[in-house]
Order: C-alpha cells, then structure tokens, then sequence
C-alpha cells in the first residue's frame, strides 16, 4: 500500500488505477489496509480507488461527530475535483457515507455499505470499551468476525492501544453517542440513489436485520448475503466481496 499513499495539504490518502472514483470510508477501529482486497482488485476493473484517512481522532471533540466527517468527506471530494463518487462504507464509514449521501446526493453516483451503523448502536457494545482488560479486548475484536482467527494479534493490540489511550477512549464514546444521535430511519425513504448492501449473514455487531431494514428503507437498493461471515464482510471473504459489488456496479452500469 506504502507507494500509493499521498499525503497533501490535510488529507492522507491511498490512491490506485484510473476510472469513476470509488471513496472507501473506513470504520472506527478500521484502518485503510482493512480494505486490501477491494484496492487491489477494482484498479484492475476501470476504476479509481481512493481510501482518505478519516480524522476520527485527530478533530477537536466539537467536530467528532457524524456531520462532521461527512462534510470532510465532501470537502476531500472536492479538493480531489471529483464530480461523482461510488462511496463505499463499512461500520462507522458506511454510516459517514449514508450521512453524506443524505446531505450532497448530487456528488454520489452509487452507494455501498456494509456491517453499517445508522440505524442500530449496539455497534459500540453497551459495556464497551473496558480500559486494560486485555483479554476482554481480544474477545470484543474477535466477536467482530465469525471466524476469530481474522483478528491477527497486530489488530488486537491496535485496538487495545486505542482503548487505553484516554483522548481516543473520550472520542469513541462521543462517536458512540453521535452515531446513536445521527439516526438515518426518517432519512433513507428519501434517498434515492442506488445503494448495494453487502452483509455477513453471521454479523453479531450490527446483525442482519439492520440489513433487512435499510433494504426496506432506502428506495433503490440491493441486498447481498454472504455466509459465514461477520461485520467486516471485505476482510472476512474478499473475494466474495469483490465479486458481488462488482456484478452490481455492472448490472447498475457504474
């Protein structure tokens, strides 16, 4: 990923191909490689992937919230001189993605999300995050896929590392409390661009009737399975990922 990564002005980005932009927004505990499949698979299929560095920790704690990163989404739009975007979100990132699509649908050509929050939080856990409790961290990260072995040791400490570091502790809660603010339910019946969900039928984080009712909400969307899988579907089975997203970007011609 290393030679693809830029960094310029505010933004750090990974970029690769040429093609309609698709804009990856990673999750909470996500970091861009979270998405490994997905940049080196669609470069290779006609499009643009950029994945930008959400400032999730890193704004004042008035600007840690849902709105917030969407309009940074929309500036770094801007700032690349895109005209349209496919945005693609998984957890916090299809919820930032939603949020945006909501507030610029005139940017958004298309629309992925997958183990997104937006309608359901218990996507922080309700005794969730326990400070130094290693063990306890380890079994939270791995209760984020079916099969736990996906959560190497490296995630485990990075998660771990995040929890204990008290500004990033005060920032996740007040995500938490932001994505419970930032409810999309009133919103999706009018949103009308096409939008491809893609869920582990096996998600315990946001599980699979959060699926059911953002289908059931949004006009124009597209629901796909995969099994045996958890909340981050593109890491857990990439190749099924890969697949399914780009048979709906085929058959919705973008």
């Amino acid at each position: 990923m290393d030679k693809n990564y830029k960094k310029e002005g505010k933004y750090s980005y990974y970029e690769a191909g040429e093609g309609t932009p698709i804009v990856i927004l990673h999750g909470l505990m996500g970091g861009l490689s979270n998405f490994d499949a997905v940049a080196q698979y669609f470069p290779t299929k006609g499009y643009k992937v950029v994945i930008p560095d959400l400032p999730i920790y890193t704004q004042s704690i008035l600007k840690t919230n849902v709105k917030s990163f969407a309009k940074y989404v929309k500036d770094f739009i801007t700032f690349k001189g895109f005209e349209e975007v496919i945005l693609l979100g998984n957890s916090l990132g299809g919820h930032i993605a939603l949020y945006h699509t909501k507030l610029y649908p005139e940017k958004v050509k298309g629309l992925v999300i997958t183990g997104s929050s937006g309608l359901y939080e218990s996507a922080m856990g309700d005794s969730y995050p326990k400070r130094g409790d290693y063990e306890y961290i380890k079994k939270k990260a791995e209760d984020v896929f079916y099969d736990p072995k996906i959560a190497t040791p490296e995630l485990i400490d990075e998660v771990y590392a995040t929890v204990n570091d008290r500004i990033k502790l005060i920032k996740t809660l007040t995500i938490a409390k932001s994505a419970i603010r930032h409810n999309m339910a009133k919103d999706l019946p009018k949103m009308t661009t096409e939008t491809c969900i893609i869920w582990g039928k096996n998600d315990a984080v946001t599980p699979p009737n959060v699926a059911e009712e953002f289908d059931k909400l949004l006009p124009n969307s597209t629901l796909y399975w995969i099994d045996k899988c958890g909340h981050a579907a593109m890491m857990e089975h990439p190749q099924e990922f890969n697949t399914l997203l780009e048979d709906w970007l085929v058959k919705k011609n973008l």
